[in-house]
């Protein structure tokens, strides 16, 4: 599993108007190739009026699958231009649908690779990036005279505390950064004085939100 990767939110679109033909992008998150298929074909019966409903996707930890489809534009200036800028940002399971209104003016092979990538790009920044990063999950169990000490401590470090659970003792739920784990465990038994119960629990990706350009990985 990777321990940082970009994606985009769960879904959105954008739309531009290029000379008098209207792009319309659509932007879905698919982790797999059935759930892209799945979002081109829902664009499609949408949009069955529109001149062409051009697609792009990649998907897989490291980017095994990689589809374009110009459906129907000249070859090589819809589909293709639309998952360059897929991999220029270093977007994962990411699925991109462009809907062109044909308005009666031709662009060219040039321009419409500016069209296509550009609606691309302004659909990615309309839907918002994140960025998921696998942390490891712990259960800290203390005794009530620790809670406020901890708690604070907690929300005060850059540890994400998930849940408190009041029951018998304190239960703190807590996700960190995997590098960081060893050392998470040691400030622990240093902050109570060895009186919490720590247990690794399970591991999640976190989503932190990151603007279009901050596309370099950790």
């Amino acid at each position: 599993m990777l321990k940082s990767y970009l994606t985009v939110k769960k879904n959105g679109n954008d739309e531009l108007i290029i000379q008098k033909s209207r792009f319309i992008g659509y932007v879905r998150r698919v982790e797999t190739e059935e759930a892209a298929h799945e979002f081109i074909q829902e664009i499609k019966k949408k949009h069955a009026d529109a001149t062409h409903n051009c697609s792009a996707y990649i998907i897989g930890e490291h980017d095994q699958i990689q589809k374009a489809n110009d459906d129907g534009e000249p070859s090589g200036t819809a589909g293709v231009p639309m998952l360059e800028v897929l991999k220029k940002q270093q977007l994962k399971d990411t699925a991109v649908v462009v809907t062109r209104y044909f308005g009666g003016i031709k662009l060219g092979a040039g321009g419409l690779i500016r069209a296509y990538g550009g609606t691309t790009s302004q659909a990615i920044k309309a839907t918002g990036i994140v960025r998921r990063k696998l942390m490891q999950g712990f259960s800290i169990t203390v005794d009530y005279t620790l809670l406020g000490k901890t708690e604070n401590e907690l929300r005060n470090s850059e540890h994400l505390l998930e849940t408190i659970n009041y029951v018998e003792n304190v239960e703190f739920i807590v996700y960190v950064k995997q590098d960081e784990a060893e050392a998470f465990q040691n400030w622990m038994i240093d902050l109570t004085n060895g009186q919490a119960e720590l247990k690794t629990i399970d591991q999640k990706y976190i989503e932190i939100d990151v603007t279009s350009n901050e596309t370099e990985a950790e």
